[in-house]
């Protein structure tokens, strides 16, 4: 299977000056084709490794899927159809993605929406319209009350989960917390919000949906995609290391979702749905 990482030689510089020319650890980046019901859905440019859950999280973040009870089977394609390397050994790079009976299959349109990068993944999209998706799942009535300093402790306690990222530096994280700050499954990859999928499509191949309750935690910042992927999954809290965008915060303001960016150090900007972290003026708890 492909590596999540790989030696490549690096010359290093200093002050003009070659210091080192030696390997270095760097991230994998390879292409991941989607297929359901073998026809082409979406490719994304991800870190190898969980690709399952990241097919369930992506099927879900887009309304095609309601859990993952509406997924019969997933496996690796083989055969010439580009699954296999120029060796004729599998590349794993193709997934195809079995519905269960009665569960709609996706549309010709939807297919031609879904080509993405590993840095943005409304990249082909229509229209904003196009992906203010309707959640299965209320989180305004969440009743999830979580302490500043728990809230604070987020990033720090990502960044010494992520496996991947104290080798190469080179790769977002996403994980789910509870109330008292501890993280479940950590997801690195090269996309931030494909690090997303594969925690929901994680919890969902579970059959934890919806997330009630629980703190999704990302290591880069707060974009539209990840704030309407944590509301499909029904989690009432989103956590950033970096800023939030204008549609993000209109967003989650809208669904009843908090939203809080810049978490560093002991501070934190909240943007939405303030009454859920505790001991502020005007907040429950």
């Amino acid at each position: 299977m492909g590596r999540a990482s790989a030696r490549r030689p690096v010359t290093r510089v200093r002050a003009g000056v070659v210091t080192a020319v030696r390997p270095d650890t760097v991230a994998g980046e390879e292409p991941l084709e989607i297929r359901v019901g073998g026809r082409p859905l979406a490719v994304t440019m991800r870190t190898p490794g969980h690709d399952m859950d990241l097919a369930m999280g992506f099927l879900l973040g887009e309304g095609l899927i309601a859990s993952g009870a509406d997924v019969a089977a997933m496996r690796y394609c083989v055969g010439r159809d580009g699954a296999l390397d120029d060796d004729g050994r599998l590349t794993y790079n193709v997934l195809d993605v079995t519905l269960a009976a009665g569960v709609p299959a996706p549309t010709a349109q939807d297919a031609r929406a879904f080509y993405t990068t590993s840095s943005c993944g409304l990249c082909g999209k229509a229209s904003i319209d196009a992906v203010r998706l309707r959640s299965r799942f209320r989180v305004d009535d969440d009743p999830l009350r979580v302490a500043p300093a728990v809230v604070c402790a987020l990033p720090e306690s990502l960044r010494a989960a992520q496996r991947l990222f104290a080798t190469t530096g080179g790769l977002h994280a996403a994980a789910l917390a509870g109330p008292d700050g501890e993280l479940g499954a950590v997801r690195e990859d090269v996309g931030r919000h494909n690090a997303v999928d594969k925690v929901i499509g994680a919890a969902a191949r579970a059959a934890r949906l919806p997330l009630a309750g629980r703190i999704l935690v990302v290591s880069g910042r707060a974009s539209f995609e990840l704030v309407q992927k944590a509301l499909m999954a029904g989690i009432p809290m989103l956590a950033a290391v970096s800023a939030p965008s204008t549609l993000a915060v209109d967003l989650a303001q809208e669904a009843g979702m908090t939203l809080a960016g810049f978490v560093r150090g002991d501070t934190l900007n909240l943007y939405a749905g303030a009454h859920r972290v505790t001991a502020l003026p005007g907040a429950g708890g």
